[in-house]
């Protein structure tokens, strides 16, 4: 038999409405996975009390008839996320001891649904890196290792405790933000699937702020049909966000398994970049064909503004950054850091709360938005947004229904392998990723293959706005092509 912990969160759901277990059982047995597992790092805190609670209350709702969506499944939250009572601190110093009154809309939606709180994940410190090393809580080891190679990796970033700990089986699904691929780039790296829905779709109430034109949460999970589930009921509108748009949330899980067929899918040109590995240009043709024998339509498009989306990305988003970040001073929450009136004591604290790459993009940002350079960096590269999404409105205008590109330019690397001595390596992980964050789209990375040192690899589909239910059906079609990664692969466990 499965073990619990093992099972999706679709055949979760399946067994608790079947009373073949409780979610109590379900909760305990990923709780002592996470125990089993602590050298991932994946969790910065466990909330097991609150956890048995919640099961037990789901279990009394289930035995009563009145479970909810989610009801018994048992979840991990990526620590940008407020959740009432527990401590919520972005993975920095500067938020050391904060614990939230309040609960984000998202968590807030999941818990009404009838979801269990596992604990918080671990990211990158606001959310800013691609690797999950710039963590105060320290770097989260990926679940998988090269073949004959115990040398350990990178789950991605900035949601690498989300995609470790559902790549690991010690949550059922988990939340994350997408700010530049901070969903999609990790879940390529450890065989997950990451939804980044269209930006409105989900409340960024109560989300710790990176780049506020750019964040949008999504969800992990280890098939499309559990993603479907989470999305829909992480979405809807929320009249405490402004951005977020007032649109009925459709039953993504209808979507899962839709035909396909006449679906007409872009290959990008410009996203052939130097440098590529051929087995990413290789798996890229095995996803245009995968599709292809589902009867869709593959199609070459052109995107001539990509080249410029990530200088544009690595301006926009530090700008946003050093606007919000000017909160934390150690005045209202937080740590503090004594001197020797109010601006000495800023400086301070900013400057032991602070990590080396937040401080780094703070400064980028500020540099940007000061007189005499606001015009000819922030404001072109608004320009440039303007132009990318542009190339997307044209595409979809012309018929495209869906776009295909690789997610990552390689597999997961090891832990310190690209350091901040070179930050723009680091940086163009997120090649393919952040032209989706740039217009605003949905965008999804289903696993689809795997490296020649048998690392998992992903596919990105790229979806017009509003349209994630296209998305769900394209990838469980790459989906059941590729087939799941057994569990065996994952070097714990062998």
């Amino acid at each position: 038999m499965t073990a619990l912990n093992q099972l999706t969160l679709t055949q979760a759901r399946e067994g608790l409405a079947l009373g073949e277990f409780t979610a109590v059982e379900l909760t305990e047995a990923y709780l002592a996975a996470m125990e089993a597992a602590r050298n991932l790092n994946a969790f910065t805190v466990a909330t097991a009390d609150k956890a048995r609670a919640m099961a037990e209350r789901a279990d009394a709702r289930i035995a009563a008839g009145e479970a909810g969506p989610l009801e018994g499944l048992p979840l991990g939250v990526k620590d940008m996320f407020a959740t009432e009572g527990v401590p919520t601190t972005a993975c920095s110093k500067i938020l050391d001891g904060f614990v939230p009154p309040y609960e984000s809309t998202v968590t807030d939606q999941l818990w009404r649904d009838g979801a269990v709180l596992l604990g918080k994940l671990n990211n990158d410190e606001f959310a800013m890196g691609s690797s999950n090393e710039t963590s105060a809580f320290g770097p989260v080891v990926s679940p998988w290792r090269r073949e004959g190679d115990e040398t350990p990796l990178v789950p991605g970033g900035s949601s690498g405790g989300s995609a470790a700990a559902v790549a690991g089986f010690l949550c059922a699904g988990a939340t994350g933000t997408d700010t530049g691929g901070s969903i999609r780039q990790p879940a390529a790296f450890t065989g997950t699937v990451g939804i980044k829905p269209t930006y409105g779709r989900c409340s960024r109430w109560g989300i710790i702020a990176y780049a506020s034109s750019l964040d949008q949460a999504g969800a992990f999970a280890r098939t499309v049909n559990d993603a479907a589930i989470l999305l829909r009921s992480m979405a809807g509108h929320d009249p405490k966000d402004s951005t977020s748009v007032q649109l009925q949330v459709p039953d993504y899980e209808d979507a899962v398994g839709a035909s396909v067929r006449g679906k007409r899918i872009g290959i990008p040109r410009e996203y052939r970049v130097d440098g590529m590995s051929q087995e990413i240009c290789e798996l890229w043709d095995q996803g245009a064909q995968m599709l292809r024998d589902a009867g869709a339509d593959v199609v070459d498009i052109t995107l001539p503004h990509t080249r410029y989306a990530l200088p544009a990305y690595y301006i926009v988003a530090p700008a946003e950054a050093s606007s919000n970040l000017a909160r934390y001073d150690g005045v209202r929450y937080g740590a503090r850091v004594p001197g020797r009136d109010v601006i000495d004591m800023y400086e301070r604290t900013r400057a032991a709360g602070f990590g080396a790459e937040v401080k780094r993009r703070i400064m980028i940002g500020t540099y940007v938005l000061s007189a005499g350079y606001y015009d000819a960096y922030y404001l072109k590269a608004q320009r440039v947004r303007t132009l990318i999404k542009r190339d997307f409105d044209d595409v979809f205008a012309a018929g495209v229904d869906a776009i295909l590109t690789p997610t990552t330019p390689s597999p997961a690397f090891a832990i310190g392998e690209k350091t901040s001595a070179d930050p723009v390596e680091m940086y163009l992980n997120d090649v393919f990723t952040v032209t989706v964050n740039l217009a605003g789209l949905p965008a999804i990375s289903v696993p689809a293959g795997f490296s020649a040192d048998g690392l998992p690899l992903g596919l990105q589909l790229i979806g017009r706005p509003f349209e994630e239910e296209t998305l769900f059906s394209l990838a469980q079609a790459i989906e059941e092509a590729a087939g799941r990664f057994p569990v065996e692969d994952l070097w714990w466990r062998r």
